[in-house]
């Protein structure tokens, strides 16, 4: 079945790239209601943003959706993956400004906020989307792949020169509650040669290593405390692939390989995915493909210590 959340949750924090402070609210809601996101600091026009992939406008640094009337919503990609990895359908998220807040830098304080409110089934069953014939987009040397599959899969491998990075690769069933056993509590990251071009170009005001943010130089990672995985990295773009992928409106039955893939890259993905009708088709979930999805019996048990 559909679920969605028992009660509504909220969060204060900061935007990532604005700086600004922002509060935001996840409310229930019902069945076929999707994933919505409404302004509540605009008082005029049209509010309302769907969660979905058409409405991507193309950022290299974070996923921004952007209704008819102009209204956008930025840094959604954690938000979204922690709705995914939980299993949340339906929900009506309110916030009063442009950007998600970044919280730790990951999704763990969405999932554990989740989890705690809890998740109620709806009496609609779940529809997924099935992969039916490999697609990929390229550009340069990164890569990313809808093959089938009979779950969901993430592979993700990337390639830095920063010697603290390097090569990772892990691949994951995101079934079962891997991701907030396994992902979840991974921070988004960048190299400090990028920071103060990010910053100088009005971007990552609200980064801080010691508190959102790990910061590679070279062999060095500068955020106090380091590392809460060796392969922190690669997780987190594992966590952005779900996010951004969620922005397919449903649940997808397939295998996604990334290679040095980002946000552009997988929304461009899901572009060409939709613009074949031979590729894909909806299913409705019994309990055994149910099982499969993303966040089926997940629970707060499963959350990470470390976070």
């Amino acid at each position: 079945m559909q679920a969605t959340l028992k009660s509504s949750v909220r969060f204060t924090g900061t935007g990532l790239h604005s700086g600004a402070a922002v509060h935001l609210v996840i409310h229930p809601a019902s069945a076929d209601y999707g994933i919505w996101f409404k302004r509540t600091d605009i008082l005029l026009g049209d509010t309302m943003i769907p969660a979905r992939w058409d409405v991507v406008e193309q950022t290299p640094l974070c996923t921004r959706i952007v209704n008819s009337a102009g209204v956008s919503v930025a840094t959604i990609e954690h938000l979204m993956a922690a709705l995914a990895g939980c299993g949340i359908h339906n929900a009506l998220i309110e916030i009063d400004g442009p950007e998600v807040p970044i919280l730790d830098g990951s999704a763990a304080e969405f999932v554990r906020a989740i989890l705690k409110a809890g998740v109620v089934a709806q009496d609609t069953p779940v529809r997924a989307i099935e992969i039916l014939k490999p697609i990929s987009v390229e550009r340069g040397d990164a890569r990313a792949e809808l093959v089938p599959a009979d779950e969901l899969r993430i592979d993700f491998h990337i390639d830095f020169v920063d010697a603290a990075i390097g090569q990772q690769t892990k691949g994951l069933n995101m079934a079962n509650g891997s991701f907030v056993r396994e992902l979840c509590d991974s921070r988004t990251f960048c190299r400090q040669a990028d920071v103060e071009t990010m910053q100088a170009n009005g971007l990552a005001l609200g980064g801080d290593p010691a508190e959102n943010a790990v910061v590679f130089d070279g062999d060095k990672v500068l955020s106090p405390g380091g590392l809460r995985y060796a392969d922190e990295p690669v997780r987190h773009k594992m966590l952005d692939a779900l996010g951004d992928l969620a922005l397919a409106g449903a649940p997808i039955l397939g295998r996604y390989l990334g290679t040095r893939a980002g946000h552009a890259l997988t929304n461009e993905l899901l572009r060409v995915l939709f613009a074949d009708p031979s590729a894909w088709r909806y299913v409705e979930c019994d309990h055994q493909m149910a099982a499969r999805l993303p966040g089926a019996g997940v629970h707060m048990a499963e959350f990470p210590a470390v976070a």
